[in-house]
Parts: C-alpha cells; structure tokens; sequence
C-alpha cells in the first residue's frame, strides 16, 4: 500500500521530513533506470567524441532516465516482500525498464526511415529495445549506417545490462532486503532456484555482477587479440554480446563481418562459457578448482552442443554434399550460437553458407531443437534451460519404471543430487506453461498475418531469447518486413516473458485481472 508525504512534526534540532512512499516496485525500477542512465551517460560521451549525429537524443534520454530513476529511488522505500510482491516487482520493473530504453531510438530517429510514422517509430523502438534488455538480438534495423557510434553502443548496452538481470542488480545495492532479496534473484535469474553464493543475498548479487564484469573484460581483451579485430569499439561491443549471450552486431553481417576463424572461434568459446552457470565460474575463481566438470547440467549441455554440432555437420556434408571444412565452421560456430542463446550469426551475406536458413531441413530442425532447449540454469543464456531437459527425461524413465513396480518409491536424481518433488511438479508446470505460449503466440502471430514457418521459429526464438529465426526472418534479415506492427509489439512482450521465464509477467498481471472481475461483478449487481 503506498503511503503519502505527510509533514511530521518538528522537534528541537529537527526540520521536517517527509514520509516515503513504499513501494518495492517503484523503488526497485528507480534504482534500474539510474544504472541505465549510467550506462548512456557513458554512451553520450563516446558520441560526443565520434559521430556526433545522436548526442542530443542520448543527452536528453540520460536526463530523462537519470531524473525518474532518481525521484524514484528517493521518494520511495522497500515494503515488505511478498510472493505477489515479488512477481510483480521484477515483471513491472522490466516493462517499465524497457519502455524508458526505448526513448533514446525514438528521440534519435533511428526507425525513421521510409516515410514510417511516429506510431511504427515507437513499436520498432520497444521493440529493439525489449530485445535488448531480454538478451535476444532480434533486430528491425535495417540501416546500420545510420545510427552513430554512441547510440549503437547503448544497443549493445542494453543486452549487457539485461544479461546478468537489471533486479540483481538493484539487490546488489539494497542489503536490507534480506530473504526478499533472494526471492527477487530467484524470480528474475533464469532457472529451477537461485544460488545463494554468501549468507548476504547483496553480497551474492555483488559476487555475481562481479563475475559477470571480469568476463566481459576477458572477452573484449581475447577478441581484441583475435586476427580479425580491428579496433578497440569492436571488440568491446562484441564482448558484451557474448557475455550476455544476447547477440546484437553494430554490423549487419555480425561476426560474419570479420571472416575470421579466430574471431569465430574466440566467440564460440565464450558464448559456450556465458550459456554456463555464473555460479560455476564464481566457484572456480574463488576455489581456483573447476567445479564444472562435476555438475551434470554442464556435462549434458557440452554434450548436446557436441552432438548437435556432429549432426549438423553431417547433414550438410554427407546429405547436400558441402565441403567439410566449410560444414565443420558454418554448423560448430550455428549450433553454439543458437544453442547458448546468443544469435550471432557467421553469414557473410544471405545465401552464404553461414546462413542457415538455405541449409536442408533436418540441419534446421537440429537447430531448433536447440533454440527450444537452451543453455544452463544460472546462466545468460535463454530457453526451457538443460536442467529441466534433464529432469523430465528422468521423470519420463521413473514413469516407465513405476508402471512397471507400482508401489516402488523411485526419487528423480541428477547425478548424485535427489531433485524434490516440488522441483519436479514446476519443471512439469513450466513445460506445459511454455508449450501453451508457443501454441497462443503462433496463432497471434499467424491472425496478424505471419507466414507459419516465420512465425514459428520467431516464437520460439522470442520465448528463448535466441535472436534470428527460421524463414524470412532468419540471420540475415530483421523482422521488420515479415510482421505487422502489431505482431511485432506481441513478439516483444514474448521476449521478456521468455526472459522472465513467464511466471513473473504471468503473476504480475494475474492480481489485476482477479480485480477487475471482482470490479466487474459489483458493477453487474
């Protein structure tokens, strides 16, 4: 309930002060939109000294998220966190986030090409920017050249910043949230439950960002190093795609651009780490051990991503008949890519071999399987998670098994850990949740006009935050000319609810929903 400024009264040595409002929303999303408005300042100036072109649009969008953030983070105060709290919380603070991240293109002008109207200027920028934030990379851009440096750098910001989660971030700072702290990680971090690194749930938060920074260092400097780099601004934009593994390029043709197999390789290695879980890679900078190789997840995901990368290779060298080689860099550098989520793309042009959507269709439908899948839980990377792979498999065998032995008590393991049947029971209910937004969001998309095959692989690549697509949207196109503006503001919507991992947009809107009915009801009587 908030609570408004109210004058207290004056004691001796005591001016007046006024009462807070207390809203964990509001609090939480103030203190979202300052780290952003950080992160354009920064943005404002590297246009300032390079192109110039957008320095105005980046100055008055700092201002303007620096001002609402501040007023924000100061006129309000946590209240007590609540599961419907939480939901909420972390789903307003993302919507809100994403529509504040959308000033700067509007203001920019940068989808104002073609005689486009301010109403589709306004849809293509909450649309880049829920791409953005959610880590996915799809894209209706279509003139590259155009925006400045500055404001292409704010792009590649906005997947950074959502990768590790713009609420962990916000924990990071608030040490008095305590469990609630940890409620809001668990709700925002891809994944069956949250980490706890410390007994601090805001020194878990800073350990985690942590990391997360120190990586994205190590990858700019390994990609700056990498023959094919040729400037200190590209590695660095590149660097915060694969940390995040969100996938956005300043180039059309994204890591195709360089043609290099160093370059190509330095990505592969680090869109395979960022797909990882953050946890593993704190443990093994804190223990200076590898943790990794005795966590089944990470043992069943590098095993997917060799597998899947075999078959591909083999349907396009054995079925079509393509040179090995070529095969070996096109499908290892694809299966990653879309495998951790990232949606980076090698293709040189449309029609190259690095273009996937001119490849046959048993190559494409492996590449599906692994946009639906994933990376790790704790990780950057988007999809139903390997984890939940792994716990439905063994939930499936257990089924087989107790039809067999009826009155058997078989626990659902992974590797040595019993997984509760709590876990269980959600694993089941999220599958189920997630196949019914796949089915709802492809006939939207299709009744607003979209090509079937189009239109699935844009669900599923916006629900797992993949980026490119199949069909006319795949990574050598944008998603401007195959959907409607109105199907492209519902694929912007998937995009963070596949982010959030659905319940807390769901849970968010849900309390709404029950009061309007109620409001209904009242009214009919």
């Amino acid at each position: 309930m908030y609570r408004f400024p109210i004058p207290s009264a004056v004691g001796l040595g005591q001016g007046p002060h006024w009462r807070k409002f207390r809203s964990t929303t509001l609090h939480v999303t103030g203190i979202s939109l300052a780290a952003v408005s950080a992160g354009l300042l920064a943005c404002t100036l590297l246009e300032a000294l390079t192109t110039g072109r957008d320095t105005i649009a980046l100055a008055v969008s700092t201002v303007l998220a620096g001002i609402a953030g501040g007023v924000l983070w100061y006129l309000t105060r946590p209240g007590a966190i609540s599961k419907r709290k939480v939901f909420a919380t972390v789903g307003w603070t993302w919507i809100l986030t994403t529509l504040v991240g959308a000033v700067p293109y509007l203001l920019a002008g940068t989808f104002a090409h073609g005689g486009s109207g301010f109403v589709e200027q306004a849809v293509n920028s909450v649309f880049e920017s829920a791409s953005g934030f959610s880590c996915t990379g799809s894209t209706v851009l279509a003139d590259f050249e155009a925006p400045g440096l500055g404001l292409m750098m704010y792009r590649q910001l906005t997947q950074w910043y959502g990768g590790m989660g713009v609420v962990v971030l916000a924990v990071a700072v608030l040490p008095f949230l305590g469990v609630g702290g940890l409620e809001l990680i668990s709700a925002e971090a891809p994944g069956t439950s949250s980490d706890r690194l410390t007994p601090r749930v805001s020194e878990t938060a800073r350990r985690l960002w942590i990391v997360y920074l120190g990586f994205t260092a190590l990858a700019a400097a390994a990609l700056f190093m990498a023959d094919g780099f040729s400037s200190v601004y590209d590695a660095v934009a590149h660097a915060l795609s694969v940390a995040s593994t969100g996938g956005f390029s300043p180039h059309p043709a994204s890591i195709g651009h360089f043609g290099s197999v160093a370059v190509e390789t330095v990505a592969i290695v680090f869109m395979i780490l960022g797909g990882a879980s953050f946890s593993l890679h704190w443990r093994a900078v804190a223990t200076r051990t590898l943790p990794h190789y005795r966590n089944s997840e990470f043992r069943m995901y590098l095993f997917l991503l060799v597998m899947c990368s075999a078959a591909v290779i083999a349907l396009m060298w054995l079925k079509a008949g393509l040179p090995l080689g070529p095969s070996i860099r096109a499908g290892v550098f694809n299966a990653v890519s879309l495998g951790t989520s990232t949606g980076l793309s090698n293709a040189t042009g449309a029609g190259s071999l690095g273009d996937y959507v001119t490849w046959g269709a048993g190559a494409q439908f492996v590449l599906l399987f692994l946009m639906v899948v994933g990376g790790c839980t704790g990780s950057t990377a988007g999809g139903i998670k390997v984890m939940r792979m792994q716990v439905l498999g063994v939930l499936m065998v257990r089924s087989i098994r107790q039809a067999q032995t009826p009155r058997a008590v078989i626990p659902v393991r992974l590797g040595r850990d019993v997984i509760g049947e709590g876990v269980v029971s959600r694993v089941a209910g999220f599958f189920l949740l997630h196949f019914l937004l796949v089915i709802g969001g492809l006939l939207v998309i299709t009744a607003l006009g979209g090509e079937l095959e189009t239109s699935l692989g844009a669900v599923v690549s916006a629900l797992g935050n993949m980026g490119p697509a199949l069909g006319e949207a795949g990574p050598t196109a944008d998603f401007a000319a195959p959907f409607s503006l109105p199907a492209r503001l519902a694929l912007a919507l998937l995009m963070i609810v596949g982010r959030l991992e659905i319940l807390p947009i769901l849970l968010a809107v849900v309390p709404h929903v029950y009061r309007a009915r109620a409001l209904a009801r009242v009214v009919r009587h």
